[in-house]
């Protein structure tokens, strides 16, 4: 097996040939139990080839509904992502969502297909492409969703328990601000919990606007 994905990635940044090429890539396994690749867009269906965005948002992978469809953030957590930008009064077509790893790693359990995480070797064979994009769309800043996004960045030892919301520099990326993944906001335990997080998350989302104000 390969160790990456650099040998997919072509040299051209511009997202539809990007998105094209992904399709193609064999820098993991991960393909073969996939429907699709699903690259990163800005608002549904929106295509540009040089992107004005103010932010990157980039969770862990697809998930079933993205799988099928071939596009992020489409699924129960994607609705509920744009539910919290609209109240933190976010632009959603200023947003570019991606995901860390391109294609969907699941488990069979009866006829369900569930999310299973994806290893670190599977993390870093798809960097080129997380790479390619950051220097396509260049950013003003990255929110990443999740301890997967953010860890892939800012290093395994990053906890967002004890550091999101807050404004993160790492080298040779755009500045980063870790929040919680809509999907696991959606598995809180309780109603409470899930408030709770939907809280936080939307005060993490505000932390965003109040940076690039600046």
């Amino acid at each position: 097996m390969r160790e990456d994905a650099s040998s997919f990635v072509p040299k051209d940044r511009i997202l539809p040939v990007l998105r094209d090429a992904v399709q193609h890539c064999r820098g993991c396994d991960l393909y073969r139990n996939a429907t699709q690749a699903v690259f990163g867009e800005l608002e549904t269906g929106a295509e540009s080839t040089k992107p004005s965005v103010a932010i990157m948002m980039i969770g862990e992978q697809p998930g079933d509904q993205e799988d099928k469809q071939g596009r992020p953030f489409v699924g129960p957590a994607g609705k509920l992502l744009d539910r919290c930008l609209q109240e933190a009064n976010i632009d959603r077509s200023k947003v570019y969502v991606t995901n860390t790893v391109k294609h969907f790693r699941w488990e069979p359990r009866g006829k369900l297909r569930i999310h299973k995480k994806p290893s670190m070797k599977e993390i870093h064979a798809c960097r080129p492409w997380l790479d390619a994009e950051l220097e396509t769309v260049r950013p003003k800043l990255i929110v990443c969703l999740g301890a997967v996004a953010a860890q892939s960045l800012l290093g395994s030892k990053f906890k967002i328990t004890q550091s999101h919301g807050k404004v993160q520099r790492a080298e040779g990326v755009p500045p980063i601000i870790a929040t919680l993944h809509p999907s696991a906001i959606l598995r809180a335990r309780t109603d409470e919990d899930r408030e709770r997080d939907i809280k936080i998350f939307l005060e993490d989302l505000r932390q965003a606007t109040e940076f690039l104000k600046k």
